[in-house]
């Protein structure tokens, strides 16, 4: 019982008696305060069981649990201090106890319950506030005073018997008295605020709004403060991704104080309020500005916790100092025992001398310090993001209102703008994340170095100096990076062009043998990208070499030089504290060079947005809003009639004969009224020169204007004039208002001011065709239907995998030009509109879906519905339907008027018109067939692309899906192993890509290293642990001036005891101020013991090393430094090597891989997916792998052997291992499969909002004249919203694991710390616990970069298991049986061609696409073969190149069976021309001849004959004439005849012609006809044709169906078959 009496057992004095009075004995008072925390814990205990009990299902019901009571935070933030006090409290309590004879219970007894009531109030404080039970409260209210009143009471009695300020239990009081009365302050406003009690109506409050609705999942600014702190509150979230991945659903919506929305108005506001207080009002607002009065707070909030960070940050230096500095020495008793109380009272050194409560502090100050930085960060993430919702909506506010001159003009291309959204919004997010750097780091770097000087001296700053004389040097190796980082992107640019071209020809490229010419070309570019991938990885391995080696060398400089200074070494607390502040020092350096790099980028950006922003905007378009009405005086008009054309009647008799019977008797009101006038208005696209000049135009309503004109006119711009696209010179729009009898029935069907527009160049949204048409409006079946109909759409929209649901646009399916021309025009009709404007939406189309156009689009369904149609066309023979025509010249109006007007008026101008419908006449009956095969071949290339796709069955882009489909059995626990494996094995296909030389450098260089930097360190603790060589004969002696370490002896006030009298710390002087605080006579004692101790455990060293001078150590510490630097550059180059061999090898094969691959292979696969492998997934395997595999190498490294040299320590340490690294394994487990679902998420969700916004730009005018604005912009908001979502729960999932990562290795610090406090008895050396403790902290740096980079390389290697995924496709086989020397140089030379029981497939898995074919083909024959579409006949031209699966039978050519032939000699011998002409960007004579085999002479007969001489005779540079990508500088026509050309360069005695002529005009085709007549009498030339009439001279006819030759024969023969297939060809072809 002795040992565990209240107020201890003393003998002598009876403890507890009260003869003096009851509170006059200080035992009775501990005992009184203990009275507050036992009746909190009886009273809450029930209330917090039975509450928990039914509460346990009712807390997480919903978000309406989140309500906060006042002062909320607050109260948290007092009781987390209240808890710290009580931990000192409780601390110098037992430390005081130890003084003591016997155990005194009452000095730590009632702090420890204290410390339990806090905590139990907390907890009930949380419950109470979830279930919102505000009278509960009370109990804690009780508890707060009467704590207040008993803490009280002790104080004064400490005051009344003279213990002051410099005993640590009084301060201790002290602070606890003005915690529970701030603590009752804040109950009382509780009450005062919710009136739950004493007050009659108590307060009802309802939670924020956010929090009503269920859709709001971030819950970040709702939370307690502890769970804010430590993210508690994603626990659901990162554990549940492990069951079912994390889609969108899951993630909800941002809280309103988040959305771009929100943010956008802030920051709007601020830019308007600087434009209006501004002096001078044509000065631009700052941008900074408004930026800093948006979200300055934050900013601010968050750099007081870094600065609160940073400051912690050197705790654990100090108290390492501490730690190593006291480990093997009594402490020095400084305090006294007080009489009255008869206990002791230490002072406040006296506790900071006890290594556990310096360990313990430690711990508290790394937890404080991490949870600081992480909410420091987190906070200034959170701005970011608002930021960067706020410019998005404020540049896409500008987009909207952008002038159509800027864009047209070029002074903003669609480039610019798109580098503004994802380029300068990003550098300035980037920015504000870094910014809190900016200014605590010079802080942070001030505080390390005054701290280096105390512990060191002059030393410290010589070796602090290297660091900052190195910065610059970072700084510059920071800028190369960004400039090479450019070239590269420059490069790979220019690479995946080329490779788009080439996989756009392949076709073509393969059937010529030209694969290897271009796959060169492409290498040849990748060369000069790898070059600058090269400087680029050797600017990466040198910055990181850098951050590697400064420390070292920082750590080399300061030792040696304070080993040459002083004479003497520095003692281990002293040298590991260092150490520890070096480590400290580095991170802020190394980040200031990529801060104050961000910093200049981010000026450039705001430059850049501020121009935008300030740049020209359209004109406010208040007349649309039909301000005046205009009446029809001054276009009087004649009603116009309609009637069916006559196809067979020449359209110039038809003009002549019509009468105009009226249209229909027209309503008073609609006689007056025109829908648009124009007055004298002189319009300019931007400069001051009107492009339209002097117009005055009517517009009638409800009937069809048409605008006609030559090209270049001005026609377009009239309607964008009307729409108010254009700047105004002078002159005035006039558009109509509704009479008010209409306005109230038509307010609700008819949008009246919006107009319904088609561009010329069609503008497709990425969307679903339906979306495209509807345009946002409601959706109507039937109307829906009609607009198909009259558009044609619907044989187009049946082909589509998914019908209207079909996602088109540019990540969608590519559609044609006519096909997107025709969705276009449908979403003008079907758009509720009174007013249509169409312009030219003929171009593309060809004349039968014209007519149907014009016939049911715009005679019938516009008309019916008494819209307002404006027609901008060329095609003349239409002009008898309109009412009202407007003839355009030069920019200015020629005539306007009905066509009877201008028939009588101007006789010339219609003569004019009458010529050319002539023209146009005779074109139409040739034209019927092209065009029909126009559309029939637009619809056969999009059937050819989906049939074969379906065969592969749409092959997604993502491999995940086969995974999903092997366990479909729902076997959860078998899809979350999958989910959280890492994958090895791409990671090993990686490396061997590089090559095993570089992997076992890499691997044997990073251990080297690692173990050549524990072995530094380890030398310095061997070193500074030895006794100096005495020089006055006391090692370690004091002289008696400097009696106490941290004593108050006035002399001594300095530091760390240095003696003022001695500036140099440790001088050898007779005034000596070492830091040991001992009289001498310990001197020499401790030395001996220490070096008998070191003897007996580390007999084999020491003795050799025992009295050693430190010219024996510093030459050693010198060359392990060096070669430490030396490692340090190794590895970082041997890094990013490996990683550029990988890229190098990795991007040969793949190109190699897919240009030799079989052209079924290129049917099937999509070629985004394609080209995706060659820019992202390139991108990521040539730039970010390395980097990230380093980074994680050396953390990896670096924690491993920190815990070894912990464990060498202390071995004890192992046992609490085994639950850290379990803790440690879930964490990375759940962390890595949450952050990979939420980094997919975060891109696939930013890639639509990019597009959104390019989309937009694309559509201005559009989006303008349908007056959408507003939808767009909200569509736009809600992108912006989701993107934003998932990337606050991206960085709030990195911030959890970092929270845990951090706290984790706090913990180990601790446990190093424990465990050395506890072996020190057991003959420690004191410089191996500074070792163990430095490794410590090092590791909570590294822990979560171990996590962290697993799962980014984890989210990497998914595009080297994509690229990895091609490489297994299966080759052509090029080789072929025969030897290229076999076959005779000029093979073919006759063309005799036999086909023998031909049977062809596509693919293995597929049917046969011929079958059983036999035919003869002599030489220099002219071979015809006609059929329907997918009957065979282009199949067979391909089998002539072997390019499809020949199983069975066999072509011979000349004797030859090609299927032996090597596919290049077999390809480069015969000529092909293609349907669809393929050019590529380069000459004219690239083109025709890229091989460079050939003469000019024979290139010029080539042009002349395809009839091109004189167009490229006129161009400059003739064949050296730039053809831009794609042949878009030429049209079509001319296109396919530089494929004839090209075909005729080569010359081959066979040439097949597929379709080739299906993009030509009827006079062109003649010729061409001719020229193969002509230049190629004498070979054999087998043509496919889809216009029969183009065979009747053939020499041949083949007749196919489904893979069967059904008729072969003179066609003179088969015409004689009047019911044969070719006839009935023939017949309808006529």
């Amino acid at each position: 019982m002795a040992g565990l009496s209240f107020c201890g057992n003393n003998v002598t004095k009876n403890a507890y008696s009260v003869d003096t009075g009851m509170l006059n004995n200080g035992c009775f008072v501990d005992a009184l305060n203990l009275v507050p925390h036992v009746f909190l814990l009886f009273i809450t205990f029930p209330i917090l069981f039975i509450g928990w009990g039914s509460q346990s299902s009712k807390v997480q019901i919903h978000h309406n649990t989140w309500l906060h009571f006042p002062g909320h935070n607050l109260r948290w933030i007092l009781t987390f201090t209240l808890l710290f006090v009580h931990v000192c409290e409780i601390a110098e309590g037992i430390v005081s106890n130890k003084q003591m004879d016997t155990n005194h219970l009452h000095l730590f007894m009632p702090a420890f319950m204290g410390f339990i009531a806090a905590t139990t109030s907390v907890v009930y404080y949380h419950n109470i506030e979830t279930s919102n039970f505000p009278k509960l409260l009370l109990a804690l209210f009780i508890y707060w005073v009467l704590a207040f009143i008993t803490k009280s009471i002790k104080l004064w009695k400490f005051a009344e018997y003279g213990v002051g300020v410099l005993h640590l239990r009084f301060c201790i009081t002290a602070l606890l008295v003005v915690l529970y009365g701030l603590l009752m302050a804040v109950e009382i406003n509780v009450i005062r605020v919710r009136r739950y009690v004493f007050f009659a109506n108590p307060q009802k409050v309802k939670p924020p709004e956010d929090l009503q609705d269920l859709g709001v999942r971030f819950l970040q600014p709702f939370v307690n403060l502890l769970s804010k702190a430590t993210y508690w509150w994603m626990n659901p979230l990162i554990i549940g991704a492990h069951k079912r991945p994390i889609e969108l659903k899951k993630i909800g919506k941002l809280p309103i104080a988040m959305r771009a929305l929100t943010n956008y108005l802030k920051l709007k506001d601020a830019y308007e309020d600087q434009r209006q207080n501004a002096e001078d009002p044509e000065k631009a607002p700052s941008i900074w500005r408004s930026m800093y009065r948006a979200f300055g707070r934050p900013i601010l909030l968050s750099s007081t916790f870094r600065y609160l960070a940073d400051l912690l940050g050197f705790a654990g230096p100090l108290c390492i100092y501490g730690i190593v500095e006291h480990l093997n020495k009594k402490p020095v008793k400084e305090g006294s025992v007080v009489p009255y109380f008869e206990v002791y009272f230490m002072s406040s050194n006296e506790l900071l001398q006890n290594t556990s409560v310096l360990a313990v502090l430690l711990f508290l100050a790394l937890v404080l310090q991490r949870t600081f930085l992480q909410a420091s960060y987190y906070v200034t993430i959170e701005t970011g993001i608002n930021l960067r919702g706020a410019l998005l909506a404020m540049i896409y506010n500008k987009i909207l209102r952008l002038s159509t001159s800027n864009m047209s003009m070029g002074e903003m291309t669609l480039g610019q703008i798109n580098n503004l959204v994802a380029i300068e919004t990003n550098q300035l997010m980037w920015f504000l994340f870094l910014c809190p750097n900016l200014w605590a780091m010079p802080v942070q770097i001030v505080m390390g170095v005054i701290l280096l000087y105390y512990l060191l001296g002059t030393s410290a700053l010589i070796g602090a100096s290297v660091i900052v004389l190195l910065a610059p040097v970072q700084y510059l190796i920071a800028t190369k990076l960004a400039d090479t980082q450019k070239s590269t992107l420059d490069q790979s640019t220019e690479r995946l062009k080329k490779t788009t071209e080439i996989l756009k020809g392949i076709k073509l490229l393969k059937l010529y043998a030209w694969e290897n010419i271009f796959c060169d070309s492409v290498e040849d570019t990748r060369g000069k990208e790898l070059t600058s991938l090269r400087t680029f990885a050797l600017y990466t391995s040198m910055s990181i070499f850098m951050n590697a080696a400064i420390p070292i060398a920082a750590v080399l400089v300061t030792f040696v030089s304070h080993a040459l200074i002083n004479k003497s070494k520095p003692s281990s607390s002293e040298a590991f504290a260092a150490l520890a502040l070096f480590h400290i020092l580095v991170t802020p350096l190394f980040l200031l060079s990529t801060v104050v790099r961000f910093a200049v980028k981010a000026m450039v950006s705001v430059q850049k947005l501020g121009e935008f922003l300030q740049s020209d905007e359209i004109g406010d378009d208040s007349w649309r809003n039909g301000d005046m009405s205009v009446s029809l005086e001054a276009c009087k008009k004649h009603p116009g009639a309609t009637k069916a054309i006559n196809r067979k009647q020449p359209l110039l008799y038809q003009m002549d004969s019509y009468e105009q019977p009226a249209r229909r008797p027209l309503r008073p009101n609609e006689t007056e009224d025109v829908a648009v006038k124009v007055n004298s208005g002189f319009f300019t696209w931007g400069s001051n020169l009107s492009t339209l000049s002097d117009i005055n135009i009517c517009i009638p309503t409800g009937q069809l204007t048409m605008i006609v004109g030559q090209v270049g006119c001005g026609k377009s711009s009239l309607l964008l004039a009307m729409l108010g696209e254009m700047q105004t010179l002078s002159g005035k729009v006039y558009w109509s208002k509704l009479p008010v009898s209409e306005m109230l029935h038509e307010a609700n069907s008819k949008n009246r001011y919006s107009v319904g527009y088609a561009t010329q160049k069609s503008w497709l949204l990425n969307a679903t065709v339906e979306d495209n048409i509807t345009f946002g409006s409601p959706f109507n079946k039937q109307r829906y239907k009609t607009v198909i109909d009259a558009c044609s759409l619907q044989p187009d929209v049946d082909l589509l995998p998914f019908g209207d649901q079909t996602e088109i646009g540019e990540r969608g399916i590519n559609l044609s030009g006519g096909q997107r021309q025709r969705i276009c025009v449908a979403r003008a009709l079907y758009q509720n509109t009174n007013i249509v404007f169409l312009d030219d939406p003929f171009s593309a189309l060809d004349i039968h879906l014209s007519d149907h156009l014009m016939q049911e689009g715009i005679l019938k369904f516009l008309q019916d519905d008494k819209r307002t149609v404006v027609l901008v066309t060329h095609k003349l023979q239409y002009l008898i339907h309109a009412d009202w025509i407007i003839a355009m010249k030069d920019g200015s109006v020629l005539r306007e008027g009905t066509l009877k007007d201008i028939q009588t008026h101007d006789v010339e101008l219609y003569e004019h018109w009458k010529t050319l419908m002539n023209r146009q006449d005779q074109e139409l009956e040739k034209d019927t067939e092209i065009d029909n095969c126009q559309t029939a071949l637009e619809r056969k290339t999009l059937r050819r692309a989906f049939y074969s796709r379906e065969a592969k069955n749409q092959v997604d882009d993502d491999e995940e899906e086969e995974e999903e489909e092997e366990e479909d059995d729902d076997n959860m626990s078998t899809t979350t192993s999958r989910r959280s494996k890492i994958p090895w094995r791409v990671c090993w296909q990686y490396l061997s890509s590089g090559g095993f030389l570089m992997v076992f450098l890499m691997v044997f260089s990073k251990l080297l290293k690692h173990s050549v930097m524990v072995a530094i360190d380890y030398w310095l603790a061997e070193w500074t642990a030895k006794g100096n060589v005495p020089v006055n004969g006391t090692a370690n002696g004091n002289v008696l001036v400097n009696r106490t370490a941290y004593g108050d002896v006035l002399v001594n006030r300095t530091a760390y005891g240095d003696v003022l009298v001695n500036r140099t710390a440790y001088g050898d002087g007779p005034v000596n101020g070492t830091a040991y605080g001992y009289a001498p006579d310990f001197g020499n004692v401790t030395r001996d013991f220490v070096n008998a101790s070191a003897a007996a455990v580390f007999s084999n060293w020491t003795n050799s090393a025992a009295g050693l001078p430190d010219s024996y150590y510093v030459p050693v510490f010198i060359i392990l430094c060096g070669a430490g630097i030396a490692l340090c550059l190794i590895t970082s180059l041997t890094v990013e090597f490996l990683g550029l061999s990988a890229a190098t090898n990795l991007h040969h094969n793949l190109l190699n891989k897919i240009i030799h691959a079989p052209i079924r292979f290129f049917d099937v696969t999509p070629l985004g997916q394609i080209l995706n492998r060659f820019s992202a997934d390139t991108n990521i395997i040539d730039q970010h792998i390395p980097p990230t595999l380093e980074s994680l190498t050396r953390s990896t490294l670096l924690c491993l052997s920190a815990i070894g040299v912990i464990a060498f320590v202390t071995p004890s340490f192992l046992i609490a291992l085994i639950p850290l690294a379990v803790s440690f394994y879930f964490i990375q487990k759940y962390f890595r499969v949450a952050s990979k679902d939420l980094q997919d998420l975060d891109d696939s969700t930013q890639l639509p909002l990019l597009c959104h916004f390019s989309e937009t730009a694309e559509g201005l005018t559009t989006i303008r004249a349908f007056r959408h604005e507003s939808r767009f912009k909200q569509k736009m908001l809600e992108l912006t919203d989701t993107n934003n979502t998932a990337y606050l729960f991206l960085s709030a999932a990195n911030r959890w694991l970092e929270v845990r990562t951090d706290y984790l290795g706090a913990v180990i610090v601790l446990t190093a710390a424990v465990a050395s406090i506890w072996s020190s008895g057991k003959n420690l050396p004191s410089s191996m616990v500074g070792l163990g403790l430095t490794y410590a902290l090092t590791v909570t740096n590294y822990l979560n970069w171990v996590v962290r980079n697993l799962a980014d390389l984890e989210v990497q290697m998914a595009a080297v298991k994509k690229v990895n995924s091609f490489l297994s496709t299966e080759s052509e086989n090029y080789e072929g049986s025969m030897d290229t020397s076999q076959v005779p140089e000029d093979w073919p030379q006759h063309g005799e061609i036999k086909i023998q029981d031909l049977c062809v497939r596509y693919d293995p898995l597929l049917k046969p696409v011929l079958k059983h074919v036999n035919a003869y083909i002599n030489p220099g024959q002219k071979v015809g073969i006609c059929g329907r579409t997918g009957s065979g006949k282009s199949s067979l031209s391909l089998a002539f190149f072997n390019m499809v699966d020949v199983f069975e039978g066999q072509i011979i050519i000349d004797g030859i069976d090609i299927c032996k032939l090597p596919l290049q000699t077999l390809r480069s011998r015969l000529s092909i021309i293609l349907q669809d002409p393929v050019l590529f960007s380069g000459s004219i004579r690239f083109n025709l001849d890229p091989e460079r085999t050939c003469t000019d002479d024979r290139l010029w007969e080539a042009l002349e004959i395809a009839q091109l001489k004189n167009m490229v005779k006129a161009l400059s540079g003739g064949l050296d004439a730039v053809v831009t990508e794609g042949g878009e500088n030429f049209s079509v026509g001319q296109r396919q005849l530089f494929c004839l050309a090209r075909a005729f360069v080569r010359k081959s005695s066979i040439l097949i012609m597929d379709e080739a002529t299906a993009s030509i005009d009827m006079a062109t085709e003649n010729v061409l006809q001719k020229v193969v007549m002509t230049a190629f009498a004498d070979r054999t030339v087998v043509t496919i044709a889809h216009r029969v009439h183009t065979i009747l001279e053939a020499d041949l006819v083949i007749v196919m169906k489904r893979g069967n030759i059904l008729e072969i024969d003179k066609p003179e023969t088969l015409l004689e078959n009047e019911d044969g297939m070719f006839a009935s060809f023939v017949r309808a072809d006529m």
